[in-house]
């Protein structure tokens, strides 16, 4: 029987027009074989939400680079948990001060990487976290 593949939603939330490292990001993890479902820009919390639970994602993965990242988060965090989707494997990226880690890994954040992140670790952090949940 084939191994499940890894499927992540990747969203754009709010104001940012900057996608080209989500495109980039996007790339790498279908050439690791995983299934990438890419929001588009300018996305609001909760179409994310609602994208992710028709998708049946294992993943969520955010691009901020408008350093809104800790509202964006704590709103998604909250929907999350409301939509019972708490099981799924939520990251964020982009320009994220390291200052910002403790509180977003404290609301349930469970990967950061911020810009110059490698992509092969982002890959084998998404491979441990998802087929160990």
């Amino acid at each position: 029987m084939a191994e499940k593949r890894i499927r992540i939603l990747l969203a754009k939330p709010g104001l940012d027009g900057h996608d080209r490292g989500a495109k980039v990001i996007a790339h790498a993890m279908r050439e690791a074989g995983m299934e990438v479902v890419y929001t588009g820009l300018h996305q609001t919390v909760p179409s994310i939400v609602n994208q992710a639970l028709q998708e049946d994602v294992d993943v969520i993965g955010l691009s901020i680079m408008s350093g809104a990242h800790l509202p964006i988060c704590k709103k998604l965090m909250g929907m999350v948990k409301d939509q019972g989707l708490d099981d799924k494997l939520i990251l964020v990226g982009g320009v994220i001060p390291n200052k910002d880690f403790p509180l977003l890994k404290e609301m349930g954040i469970g990967g950061i990487f911020p810009g110059g992140s490698y992509f092969d670790d982002i890959v084998e952090f998404i491979k441990e976290n998802v087929t160990s949940r």
